[in-house]
């Protein structure tokens, strides 16, 4: 895979970015789409990965440094609201079900990095700053991703499907189908597809095509239309009751 060709304000955002990091941070990765050649600037997120370095602990005060740092860039940067970037402590890079410090959508949290995450920036990461990913993550092991895969549909997406308020949305539409395109591939050939990608896959699972195109419109048109009702409200239904056949029928339930 090769990596996206990033725009004049992406790159930057990247390199203000990685120049304000402090000196405990030796390595910076992106995954995502900027790694895996779907790109879309001002609409993609900017998926980054950073490594402390060994024996740094991120204490109250480094996470109050790095939010400070996430702000200020948010000031003066429109991109970076959509710049997400998760901190990993060097003794804990191994296990994928940790927990890390995360910048995401404005504010702090933990969140675990991905058997996902993972394969991308083993197979496509673009390094920013310091070694490669392949000399400190880890390689999956056998099963993996699929594994992680399966579970999230079953945990997640399979629950989200019984809550049709949240499919009116243009997130939850979009999210949902390129979500269950994306794990069908990876489970049927083991391999990660982009998003451009699984809206091929969409139409060979069967996929309303009407829905389908306005996923793609989303993602790649010039000021698409917004959805205005009824269409949305027959959109939201559509896509639902198609992402829960696809889990149904694709994760083994039922």
């Amino acid at each position: 895979m090769t990596a996206a060709a990033a725009g004049p304000a992406t790159e930057r955002l990247l390199a203000r970015f990685t120049a304000a990091l402090p000196p405990y941070v030796p390595a910076l990765w992106a995954h995502g789409s900027l790694a895996m050649g779907d790109y879309q600037e001002g609409r993609s997120d900017l998926d980054l990965i950073a490594v402390l370095s060994p024996g740094i602990v991120l204490d109250e005060a480094r996470r109050a440094e790095l939010v400070d740092s996430h702000r200020a860039l948010a000031r003066d940067e429109p991109l970076a609201a959509l710049l997400h970037c998760s901190y990993l402590e060097a003794g804990r890079l191994a296990d994928a079900s940790l927990g890390h410090f995360t910048w995401a959508h404005g504010e702090p949290f933990e969140r675990p990095v991905t058997p996902v995450s993972r394969r991308e920036l083993l197979e496509a990461g673009r390094v920013l700053r310091g070694p490669a990913p392949g000399t400190l993550l880890p390689p999956l092991r056998a099963g993996e991703l699929a594994e992680f895969v399966r579970r999230d549909l079953r945990e997640y997406w399979y629950a989200r499907t019984a809550e049709p308020e949240l499919w009116t949305a243009d997130i939850w539409v979009a999210l949902g189908l390129l979500t269950v395109a994306r794990a069908a591939v990876v489970l049927r050939e083991d391999r990660l597809a982009t998003k451009r990608e699984a809206l091929s896959e969409l139409a060979r699972m069967g996929a309303p095509s009407a829905v389908v195109e306005k996923v793609r419109a989303l993602r790649y048109d010039a000021g698409p239309e917004p959805a205005r009702e009824p269409w949305r409200t027959r959109r939201g239904e559509l896509a639902r009751a198609f992402v829960r056949t696809a889990i149904e029928r694709t994760a083994g339930i039922g």
